[in-house]
């Protein structure tokens, strides 16, 4: 199989760098173009991260030589890739543009920001919960007047830890849950190099995620009507979200509420044996187990359990009756990778293997 051209947008900054670093070796994906701010542009890959590499994993052989390219110049980017992975740190009215211009550009952007999840005709994809979501870009292309440019994204990462669980068990009707997120500062770019003070610190408030962690789920859980995603009417979900001194992996804490009342053991054989398209598929990213539950009263651990699957997979645990809600439990996601760039690579193969995206 010839493999699929890929520009990475943003490719400089952590989320990017994760890009990069997963991409390589890739059977479907190749990286044949980096583009970064005006500031990286016209250096090679390596001298704009060499001092500023930001992951555990080396920098890639084979992007090292890669000249950096201005992200603003949208046709000369585009020319030589088939699609892009964004991952661009501008204002959110910059990104909106910006990725749509990769799009009319007849170019799919598969994107990790925000800036396009409320778009309504924009899937917001966790491949194993809604790939039919994937539909509504026919309808997107007719609004951009394109034929194969398009624009998917990928939902926040503080939800990745609970909003599967929650899916797993949709015959039992959640209907309110209580969300506590403890998000590594991975999730913020950054790791204790960067960020000194984060050491032996907690950090009760990050911008922003407290919304997205409630109301992005239901766009998930929503259905197509009209051209448009239709938002689902609950469950209704509650959150805080702190920062922690954990480099990679957000845990949540949840308690929630169901219309039918389940047996303990009943929700877990629906974590156990969930799967969807992406295990159907046999995604290359896919884990081959998308939810693991363990037994053990001090599980899950970010040091023992962020890398199930490879960091695609995740863990729960603690799942046990509560005095006021029905059920409590405590998940676990990697971040950067199903959180975030690994996520988007899952989607992107998703795409491909449904035809929306193609060699040029």
């Amino acid at each position: 199989m010839e493999k699929l051209k890929v520009a990475i947008l943003g490719g400089t900054g952590m989320v990017g760098q994760r890009f990069i670093s997963l991409l390589s070796g890739h059977p479907w994906f190749e990286v044949k173009t980096i583009a970064a701010s005006p500031r990286s542009a016209g250096k090679t890959y390596l001298e704009c991260v060499e001092n500023r590499w930001k992951l555990e994993d080396p920098i890639p052989d084979g992007v090292k030589n890669l000249v950096v390219k201005n992200v603003s110049d949208v046709k000369d980017v585009a020319k030589d890739v088939d699609f892009c992975f964004s991952a661009v740190d501008m204002s959110k009215d910059e990104i909106r543009a910006i990725e749509e211009e990769y799009a009319k550009a007849e170019t799919p952007v598969v994107s990790n920001n925000s800036a396009h999840r409320w778009t309504k005709d924009v899937p917001m994809i966790v491949p194993e919960i809604n790939p039919e979501h994937a539909q509504i870009i026919e309808s997107q292309r007719k609004r951009l007047g394109t034929k194969r440019g398009f624009i998917a994204v990928k939902p926040n990462c503080s939800i990745q830890s609970y909003a599967p669980v929650l899916f797993a068990w949709k015959e039992f009707e959640p209907k309110r849950a209580v969300v506590s997120t403890y998000q590594a500062i991975s999730g913020a770019g950054k790791n204790f190099k960067d960020w000194p003070e984060m050491l032996g610190n907690v950090i009760p408030f990050i911008n922003g995620e407290e919304e997205k962690s409630e109301k992005e789920p239901l766009k998930i859980f929503g259905h197509i009507e009209n051209d448009e995603i239709v938002v689902a009417a609950g469950p209704a979900i509650t959150s805080q979200c702190i920062r922690v001194p954990v480099l990679n992996g957000h845990t949540a804490s949840v308690f929630v509420d169901f219309e039918k009342k389940p047996e303990k053991e009943a929700l877990i054989e629906k974590l156990v044996s969930f799967s969807g398209e992406p295990q159907k598929l046999s995604l290359p990213s896919a884990p081959k187990q998308f939810i693991q539950y363990l037994s053990d009263d001090d599980r899950p651990q970010v040091a023992k359990d962020v890398d199930f699957e490879r960091g695609f997979g995740i863990s729960v645990g603690r799942l046990r009756p509560d005095t006021i809600f029905d059920y409590k439990f405590v998940g676990l996601s990697h971040n950067t990778i199903r959180g975030a760039a690994g996520g988007a690579i899952l989607c992107a193969e998703l795409l491909k293997a449904k035809g929306y995206i193609d060699a040029r």
